[in-house]
């Protein structure tokens, strides 16, 4: 199948483009900035999903990746160049599957605040893009990931009282590695053909952990 993914220098992204590889797929990457990744059945583009995007056709499995954390600018990127991106290469009858990659802070509101909003944003966006292209036989889902072991979160990762208080809000006591969502990914995208238009939480357990008292 016809991969693309925005955000492939790095971190999830880069796990994921890793894995569709893997598998025999042919992967067209996104980024701001240059890749490592070296395959014949990989192309990059350096694309900013908030200006221009390439004219890419027959793309049947879109995962949206790209994003930033703070800074002032999370609603045009992680909101409306997602849009942009999904509306201009998956909203088409080559479309096989559709996911988003949302965070575990669109439902708790635990993070920054306009990166909260615009994941939020991203989980109804979502739903909305499930009703659309159902028309196809596609499916479209979102993945809520809480802490995951990447380069955006390496001056936490390398903190050892930051990293402590971390995990010590999880359940399961540890982070999800990139490579992990990527897995849950390419199932959503892959082996998945009846889940459409839901979210899926991977957070250690930290949105249930809850401490009883009596």
């Amino acid at each position: 199948m016809r991969v693309l993914i925005t955000g492939t220098a790095r971190g999830i992204g880069r796990a994921c483009a890793l894995r569709y590889l893997e598998a025999g797929h042919e992967v067209i990457g996104f980024d701001i900035r240059e890749s490592s990744i070296s395959s014949d059945r990989y192309t990059h583009y350096m694309v900013d999903i908030t200006g221009e995007l390439p004219g890419i056709k027959g793309v049947e499995i879109l995962v949206n990746n790209a994003g930033v954390q703070e800074g002032g600018n999370e609603i045009d990127v992680n909101l409306k160049g997602t849009i942009a991106v999904t509306e201009k290469y998956a909203i088409t009858p080559d479309i096989h599957s559709v996911v988003f990659m949302a965070s575990s802070s669109a439902s708790n509101g635990a993070e920054f605040p306009l990166y909260a909003a615009s994941k939020g944003g991203i989980l109804a966006y979502m739903k909305n893009v499930a009703l659309r292209v159902a028309q196809y036989g596609a499916t479209c889902n979102s993945i809520s990931a809480g802490g995951v072991l990447t380069e955006l979160n390496q001056h936490i990762i390398e903190n050892p009282h930051l990293m402590q208080q971390c995990l010590d809000e999880t359940l399961l006591h540890k982070w999800a590695k990139p490579e992990e969502i990527a897995e849950y990914c390419y199932f959503l995208t892959n082996i998945n053909s009846s889940m459409t238009g839901q979210d899926l939480l991977v957070d250690n357990g930290e949105q249930l952990k809850s401490n009883f008292i009596w």
